[in-house]
């Protein structure tokens, strides 16, 4: 049987070429899908639902209570019913615990990423849908130029939430679709959707409001294209996006994952991936502070920096990204007393599995002196300024430290973060089947142990 409908030209064979082109066919694990209840998710819903059939795929949708609205709980039951009426698999995760007074848009949407990356990757899944619009890229668009710092929407990235999103890909197929004609599709069909009252509110109700008020084909979503599609080139990879894979390219993994090795040739935004990566941070670096980062590398100026708690430092043609020891003191990062066989995240970086009870993990710091002999001659292979990073392990009742990689499994998280964001941000066919598996830096020549 054919992935794609034979009404190629519908709503239902564009968005199928699309998940084509990135998802794989006739494996156990499923593909995961963000369901709000609204028209787009709904839509979405639908339409991934019947290639998931054709496709030998499961389906799961992942509906979040935030706990907002007095209506909510009766909207995730709306959402279970529309998901099992198409053959879907349904779980709830919930937004517990206080809400903050200011900046609530922003604190949600961190809890949804957050809660959705938790159950898809609990389920085994690598990629989550998103019903993502040409009208949302056009509202992002006239919020960010009215001084919003929300990024631009993509069809293929990395889950923004970290460290729950680690591995994970979103998909937006919709990016190419307008909200009145997914609407229409439902209409058409007998489905209804929610119509969330909290969307009129905050920035992006004013950017929906002001978008409304432009004519037909104004305002980057409103064309007069089949279903409302955007013009093309609305989410084309940035002009850029070849200075960037050549600078990729040259970039080497430190040993033992603690950062990067790359030439001057980097470009701003590939600049700001690597010190989130590095880091371990969600938080992206200030533009104002990055530009002149950006800068003071290409005028070929030697030099030492900390930014977003990554240490750059730059001699000669070489440029040593990785983890600021000394922000660790800043900001400590707390101990993890790790259990067997449970994935544990430390600070960001690592995941270290322990294979037997009794280790806690905390910093190297203040303790590279009492590393055995081969410990401390593993450690010297990374650069000096980078060593108190390091993981180690403290056993229970004990003080004498060893490599967090003598007594637990540990994976280095930045060389896959890093690849993977660029993989999203250059806009790269790259496919589900490209997710798996081991990346070089991940974990650290066996020789070293």
């Amino acid at each position: 049987m054919p992935l794609i409908p034979p009404d190629a030209a519908g709503l239902e064979g564009r968005v199928a070429a699309r998940l084509e082109a990135r998802l794989q066919t006739d494996v156990e694990h499923p593909v995961a899908l963000a369901l709000s209840g609204g028209g787009d998710s709904m839509a979405l819903l639908g339409v991934a639902a019947a290639w998931a059939k054709r496709a030998g795929r499961r389906l799961l949708a992942i509906t979040v209570d935030h706990g907002l609205n007095p209506e909510s709980a009766d909207w995730s039951r709306r959402c279970e019913a529309a998901a099992r009426a198409v053959g879907a698999d349904w779980v709830e995760r919930r937004w517990v615990g206080g809400k903050p007074v200011t900046g609530l848009p922003a604190a949600a949407r961190r809890a949804r990423h957050g809660l959705i990356a938790d159950a898809a990757r609990e389920a085994g899944a690598t990629v989550v849908l998103f019903a993502h619009t040409a009208d949302d890229i056009a509202e992002s668009d006239w919020m960010r130029e009215r001084g919003s710092t929300l990024g631009r929407l993509r069809e293929w990235s990395p889950s923004p939430a970290w460290p729950e999103g680690r591995g994970l890909m979103l998909l937006r197929p919709l990016l190419d679709e307008g909200r009145e004609g997914l609407r229409g599709w439902l209409r058409e069909r007998g489905r209804d959707w929610i119509e969330d009252p909290g969307n009129a509110g905050f920035g992006r109700g004013s950017a929906r409001r002001a978008l409304s008020l432009l004519p037909v084909g104004e305002g980057g979503s409103r064309s007069e294209t089949d279903e409302g599609r955007a013009s093309p080139g609305t989410h084309d990879p940035p002009p850029f996006a070849q200075e960037r894979r050549r600078a990729v390219g040259r970039s080497i993994p430190l040993p033992l994952g603690e950062g990067f090795e790359m030439d001057r040739s980097i470009h701003s935004a590939e600049l700001a991936v690597m010190l989130l990566c590095v880091s371990g941070s969600e938080t992206p670096p200030r533009g104002d502070r990055l530009q002149t980062l950006t800068g003071r590398l290409s005028a070929g100026e030697d030099f030492t920096a900390t930014l977003t708690g990554a240490r750059v430092e730059a001699r000669g043609a070489t440029v040593l990204i990785g983890r600021e020891a000394g922000e660790m003191r800043r900001h400590p990062v707390a101990d993890i007393a790790l259990q067997p066989g449970m994935p544990d995240i430390w600070d960001g970086r690592y995941e270290i599995t322990a294979r037997e009870p009794g280790w806690t993990v905390t910093a190297a710091r203040g303790r590279l002196n009492a590393l055995s002999k081969a410990d401390r001659a593993i450690v010297n292979t990374v650069p000096a300024w980078a060593r108190a990073a390091l993981p180690v392990l403290i056993r229970d009742g004990g003080d004498a430290p060893v490599l967090a990689w003598r007594a637990a499994e540990v994976r280095a998280l930045a060389p896959h973060r890093l690849s993977l964001a660029l993989a999203g941000g250059l806009g790269e066919t790259t496919q589900e089947s490209d997710l798996a598996g081991t990346m070089h830096g991940e974990t650290p020549p066996p020789d070293l142990f």
